[in-house]
């Protein structure tokens, strides 16, 4: 059943050190902004957050990273943090580098129930070393488990005091997944409706997933790199 809280410091009430969060959005894009703050503000430490990026500096994920509050970063993509790489180098951030397509599977594969699964991504890399290695049909897989958290913590563009949530575009990529693969699921929404508001075809996660919500604010919507066309 969801609950509906005020704000998101009574939503992560009983968030601790040395959890397991999955954060959704992609890029800058659809990332729980108002969780990230109450995070930063709580002074939780030795994270492991598993997010298709970690932000950039001053931002996102990267909030997070200057206060050193992330033990383990799980991720696809870092190329716009510098202060993650400087983290990673030294040796005070673990890391785990995994394939977007694969990440995306490896969460998904938790919110289904299926403990593990079989790709050909990532065989004859570093990626596989440690792994189950099995042949189908001549070609040669690797075996990666499901990936869940303690939390899952997402932003929606709109959802309903019963939890169902509708993501906006590319905000789905992940999120939609992350909900259904968390413990907890925690969901911070720009509109918070009453139910019977959202029509049954436009909801993106069913609010059986969902744990707790509330109504954010002040949202940066943040892009990574704007790129303007020139036209000669």
């Amino acid at each position: 059943m969801t609950t509906v809280y005020n704000d998101a410091a009574s939503a992560l009430f009983d968030l601790k050190d040395y959890q397991t969060i999955l954060l959704g959005g992609f890029g800058l894009n659809g990332i729980p902004e108002n969780c990230i703050a109450e995070m930063v503000r709580k002074g939780i430490n030795g994270l492991t957050c598993v997010s298709n990026n970690a932000g950039v500096d001053d931002f996102g994920l990267g909030l997070l990273l200057h206060t050193r509050q992330i033990k383990k970063m799980i991720s696809s993509y870092v190329g716009e943090n510098a202060e993650f790489e400087r983290q990673m180098l030294s040796g005070e951030l673990e890391v785990d580098l995994v394939p977007q397509g694969t990440l995306a599977t490896r969460i998904q594969m938790a919110g289904m129930g299926i403990p593990a699964f079989f790709t050909p991504a990532g065989y004859g890399t570093e990626i596989a070393i440690g792994k189950e290695i099995r042949e189908f049909n001549g070609k040669k897989y690797l075996m990666e488990m499901a990936l869940s958290g303690d939390f899952a913590i997402v932003k929606a563009s709109k959802g309903d005091k019963y939890g169902n949530l509708v993501f906006n575009k590319t905000t789905k990529n992940f999120s939609t997944s992350m909900a259904k693969a968390g413990k907890i699921t925690i969901a911070e929404v720009e509109q918070l409706v009453e139910p019977g508001e959202i029509g049954p075809e436009e909801i993106d996660v069913a609010g059986v997933y969902v744990n707790r919500i509330f109504q954010g604010a002040n949202y940066e919507k943040r892009i990574e790199r704007r790129t303007i066309a020139i036209k000669k």
